[in-house]
């Protein structure tokens, strides 16, 4: 039996899928937020030109404008087509659910919700998490039922 990398909606039963994910993850986490990061420059832009026509309302949402940003990158990119934000995709891994039902808007944005939390909470040792676990799985992926999975 030979496992096929292609888009996948359950999660796959051989081993192989899941072999080096956690580091996959770790610098997948790195490529997105500099793009979220590069992404904060013009939101900040726009956001700046809506204060103006809103009478300075709009300078109220600076403080959040990094989650906001965060957010729709990551409820867009995860609970799309490829179920994989942009550094996900560079590491060849995406998210699936157990259920094998596909990632949609609000779970993914409830998956980055549950990885902050908890990542507060409990610190980034929470990573460890993944070494022990089946399946290289973290709490809020066990929390929602999903798992990553390799797709190269």
């Amino acid at each position: 039996m030979s496992w096929t990398p292609a888009p996948i909606y359950g999660a796959p039963d051989d081993w192989r899928a899941y072999s080096g994910v956690l580091s996959r993850r770790v610098f997948a986490f790195i490529v997105d937020y500099i793009i979220v990061a590069l992404l904060c420059i013009p939101a900040a832009v726009v956001l700046f030109f809506v204060s103006i026509v809103t009478l300075g309302l709009g300078f109220l949402l600076y403080p959040a404008l990094f989650v906001i940003v965060a957010g729709l990158y990551f409820g867009l990119t995860l609970g799309g087509r490829n179920q994989a934000s942009l550094g996900m995709r560079a590491m060849g891994i995406a998210i699936v659910r157990v259920d094998g039902r596909p990632m949609d808007f609000l779970t993914a944005i409830v998956h980055l919700a549950l990885f902050w939390i908890l990542n507060s909470v409990l610190t980034p040792l929470i990573l460890l998490a993944g070494l022990f676990i089946e399946r290289s799985r973290l709490i809020h992926d066990l929390l929602l039922g999903t798992v990553i999975a390799r797709t190269a």
